[in-house]
Order: C-alpha cells, then structure tokens, then sequence
C-alpha cells in the first residue's frame, strides 16, 4: 500500500470526532466538499471504505485501523512538540478515556487527581459498560480505558486494576414485603422479586440469582432500568427493587440502615484491567501510573465468593 497522506488520515480523525463531514469541515476550515474528497482519496488508496456516510458518521473495520493511527500519530506530534517547547505543543494533552459508570462514581475520578499538573491533561471522559469498553479503543475513539477484559485489543498493553466487588442489597422495606417471613428461602424469593438493572447489558443480577439456584434461575421479570451509578444506588434503596450495590457506594447505606446486605457469605467481583495504546506518551504513562495506584488502594486484590 503507498503511503498516507497525512492530511488525508487527519481529516478522517476529524470526520469521526465531529460526527459528520460538515462538522469537520467547520472544524478544519475547509469546505464540506473538500473533506469528502480527501476521504475518497484516502480510500482510494487503502482501496478500502474506511466511512459509512450516516449521521453519525461510523467507521468500517479498516477505516477502525486507520483512525488508531491517526490519533497515535496526532499524541506523538503533540508529545514531541511539548518536549521541543514549541508550536501546539505548549498546549494541553488530549487524552480520550473510556470508564465503566461504577467506577466512574467511586474511584476513577480520584485517581485523575494523582496525575502531574505540569504538563497540563485535558481528560476526555466516556461512560461505557466494563464489557463494552474495548470497542472504544478497537475504534481508535479512546486511548485507553477501564475494561473487564484481559485480552488486549491489538495494539494495546494491559494491566490488571483489581476486582470490584458487588453485594446484593435492598431496603429494609423491601425485604420485609417481597424476601421476609413466608417467601421461602432467598433463592426461591429472589427471583420472584422485581430487580433494579443498570440497563440491558447489565448481568450482574442474573450472575447472583445463579448462584443461588445452581444455574436454574435468573433475576425476576420487573426489572427496572436505571442507566446511571447514583441513581441506580437511590432506586435501590428507595425501594424499587434489590440490585447488585458496589461495595463502596453500598457501606455508607448499609450503616445507616437504609440497605440490607441479602447474603452476606456471598458476593460478585467484576476483574477490572486497564488496556492503552503500546505508545511513548509521557501523558498517557502518568495516566496509567494514577490508575493503577489508586485502583490498589480500592479494589479487591482477591476473588469473590
């Protein structure tokens, strides 16, 4: 394959970042009409479609590859321009991050506070499920990410964070009116009971009742679908239903009173890895130290029941 013209691979960058060609236009300060064709260009000479042309714009496979390139090129410029004191480098790094919302809400956002102010970082921050987040990084959207995955995407480097741990808990009120006196063992109640979820992705509850019952079972048919961390801890001890709690958001609750732990003797750990581009960065590097200082001092080290 010839070589790429670097123009060419920037704009399909800025194509993917913006959303749409006329957005990258504006962004590039060309025209729209100049983006298409230095993208046609460019497929030309991969002689691959790299853009399927919706709104939002979505990358192919190949055009996947290409964007990992240009974002690594796009960091090793900047890099190098901060560490020669010149031009575009004096200005901030951009790093873009995915995160699962559960750490998003206990740990991560400390950790970013460990990282060096000098050179300054603008942090990119995308809320995704653990298990989704290397789809991010096999797209070239992010750099690096929080994962439940131990396979590196290709072109990545992992390290292990720890495991999250989760417990099973509900409001006293709702334990006493769908697990109490009458229901029945809690493997035979839970499952009967309704449930509180993250969102269709969400597992962990079926993972628990499993547990219970040997595989027979999955959590109950009212589930309620609560797609933010906070807000699915308030439904949870408002009483809409019991749920798998982190263990850090769970403690300050189940001290007051306000959650029931359902099983003590037993719980769900999530294994979390931190997956980045193999890439000389200086800020990508202190990123990864912060990470994996912090998750040590928060994670479980060992496996779950």
């Amino acid at each position: 394959m010839n070589d790429l013209p670097l123009d060419h691979v920037r704009t399909l960058l800025a194509v993917v970042d913006e959303g749409t060609l006329d957005a990258a236009a504006a962004a590039l300060h060309v025209t729209p009409s100049a983006v298409s064709q230095r993208i046609k260009a460019l497929e030309r000479r991969t002689g691959r479609v790299l853009l399927v042309r919706a709104k939002p714009v979505r990358l192919t496979e190949s055009g996947e590859v290409v964007v990992r390139f240009a974002r690594q090129l796009a960091r090793l410029e900047r890099d190098t321009l901060a560490e020669l004191g010149v031009g575009s480098g004096a200005e901030p790094a951009r790093l873009p991050i995915a995160v699962n919302a559960d750490s998003l809400a206990t740990w991560f956002l400390p950790a970013l506070t460990r990282v060096p102010a000098d050179p300054p970082v603008c942090f990119e921050l995308r809320r995704e499920d653990q298990d989704r987040t290397t789809t991010l990084l096999r797209e070239g959207v992010v750099m690096a990410a929080v994962t439940s995955s131990p396979d590196p995407v290709p072109g990545c480097a992992v390290r292990p964070l720890g495991r999250m741990r989760y417990l099973a808990a509900a409001s006293p009120g709702f334990v006493a009116r769908w697990l109490g006196t009458g229901h029945g063992p809690l493997g035979r109640a839970l499952p009967a009971a309704p449930v509180v979820v993250f969102d269709r992705y969400d597992d962990l509850q079926d993972r628990f009742v499993r547990t219970l019952t040997r595989g027979r079972r999955g959590a109950g048919r009212v589930r309620h679908h609560v797609p933010t961390s906070e807000g699915f801890v308030d439904a949870v001890v408002a009483g809409m239903g019991w749920g798998m709690v982190p263990l850090a958001q769970a403690e300050p609750w189940l001290r007051a009173g306000a959650l029931v732990d359902l099983d003590p003797a037993r719980s769900v750990d999530v294994a979390l890895y931190w997956q980045q581009w193999k890439l000389d960065s200086p800020a990508l590097a202190a990123v990864a130290d912060a990470v994996a200082a912090a998750a040590s001092a928060v994670l479980e080290t060992r496996a779950g029941h």
